[in-house]
């Protein structure tokens, strides 16, 4: 064997062990658990339909990826659309559909959660030509005739639209893409 080759291996080995014991847990326990691993970034899409297919799926967690869509009635707003969990999804007057941009961003994003997606959505009641996404921070949020979409950190139950009409800029969102009609 080549000297050359024997001190790499020699270095490897040496550096292997103290490489291995910075994956271990950094809270001083020394449990060696290692750190999960960062979410694969997905591809800029922007305003792409999202594919079709009907009902409302079973996704759970505010941060969970959306997988379908519906439009929904709710007392006081009237028919809206509503997540795969029945939650109320909203739109912010001061983002652009067109083209699609996002303007909620940091503390925003804790009570205005974006609507994530994977690369297929289901729709019961929204045309699904009026459905796109647009890229944030390497995952792709919904929109609805180029209105980026958002859950209410406030709304706590399906059904509820506690972030209608908010700050005068954001509304749940009808089926067309425009402002619900109702005051909620």
């Amino acid at each position: 064997m080549n000297p050359r080759r024997i001190a790499l291996l020699l270095a490897a080995g040496l550096v292997s062990p103290l490489l291995l014991g910075a994956c271990g847990s950094s809270d001083g326990s020394g449990s060696g658990g290692a750190a999960p691993a960062a979410p694969a970034a997905s591809a800029p899409t922007v305003s792409t339909p999202a594919a079709p297919a009907a009902g409302a799926g079973g996704s759970t967690g505010s941060s969970a990826v959306t997988t379908g869509v519906a439009a929904t009635a709710v007392n006081g707003v009237g028919t809206v659309v509503t997540d795969d969990r029945g939650m109320t999804l909203y739109r912010f007057d001061e983002d652009r559909p067109d083209p699609s941009r996002w303007t909620c961003s940091g503390a925003c994003t804790k009570t205005w959660l974006p609507v994530i997606v994977g690369d297929a959505v289901r729709t019961s009641g929204v045309g699904r030509n009026l459905l796109g996404t647009v890229h944030r921070d390497g995952e792709k949020q919904l929109t609805l005739a180029g209105w980026p979409l958002y859950r209410y950190s406030g709304d706590t139950a399906a059904g509820q639209a506690n972030g209608q009409g908010r700050d005068a800029r954001w509304h749940a969102v009808a089926p067309s893409g425009a402002k619900a009609a109702g005051t909620g």
